[in-house]
């Protein structure tokens, strides 16, 4: 038993060495003073996020993303936690079918999610507006808000809710008095995870973007593609630092782990 614990913790260990180092070389990058990207970085430099607030795409890229990002968080907590709502406390006929329905796009790769929208947006004239694009990032969001509030609803006491209807409290005031205060961080996580997926999503945000429409992670990979510089480095250090405040924040309010808790 211990030789296997040991064996765990290595692999452990060695699994997420491999998922940091892209992050320690990236982020040191970022910072060299050389004219070109170098690991280690020569000498020390903050020239280039500098140069990153002169790069008008950049910035535009970063708007675009964070007010899509907003949107996306916005409409897939709604869609999200109504249907949440709806699952956990209806006997609902085929419920586990519909569960397994609601959260298809956890499984399906996002690269054929990307080509399957791409196909049914574009006889909707959909494809490549601001409206489709959305409507993308809402698909692959929801299914977390799911989650995490049938995450969160699963040790709700429902005697609450009929205490306070006893009491003479309407439907309305039972759910914003007694209901959203005790799922509110399983919806603030939602919220944010939605937020974080949206801003990072490159796959299925490929087959959706036109020519004038560009997020920050889609800025990266063009200008990756084209010519590599240290700017790139700076940039996606950017989209690393609110990656993880993001995920550090999710992890105090709910807990990454509990994303894969049971549900109803």
């Amino acid at each position: 038993m211990k030789i296997s614990g040991k064996i765990r913790v290595a692999v452990a260990v060695v699994s997420l060495i491999y998922i940091l180092i892209p992050l320690l070389v990236t982020i040191p990058a970022s910072f060299t003073s050389a004219s070109y990207p170098s690991f280690p970085p020569h000498g020390f430099s903050l020239q280039w996020y500098v140069k990153l607030l002169e790069r008008p795409e950049f910035v535009e890229a970063f708007w675009n993303s964070a007010k899509f990002a907003f949107l996306t968080a916005f409409f897939s907590v709604l869609l999200g936690t109504l249907g949440a709502l709806a699952i956990a406390k209806y006997d609902i006929p085929g419920k586990s079918y519909l569960v397994s329905l609601l959260t298809a796009p956890l499984t399906v790769p996002q690269l054929v999610l990307g080509v399957a929208l791409l196909i049914y947006f574009t006889p909707m004239l959909l494809a490549g507006t601001p409206t489709g694009f959305l409507i993308a990032h809402i698909i692959i969001c929801v299914p977390y808000v799911i989650r995490f509030v049938l995450t969160g609803l699963s040790g709700f006491d429902y005697t609450l809710e009929r205490a306070a209807a006893i009491l003479g409290a309407s439907p309305v005031t039972v759910f914003w008095r007694v209901t959203l205060p005790l799922i509110r961080p399983a919806i603030l996580s939602g919220a944010l995870f939605s937020f974080l997926t949206s801003f990072d999503n490159v796959t299925v945000s490929l087959f959706m973007v036109s020519s004038d429409m560009r997020t920050l992670p889609l800025e990266i990979f063009s200008n990756m593609q084209d010519a590599y510089s240290p700017i790139v480095a700076s940039v996606s250090s950017v989209v690393i630092l609110i990656s993880v405040v993001l995920i550090l924040i999710l992890e105090k309010i709910h807990g990454v782990g509990r994303l894969l808790g049971s549900t109803h």
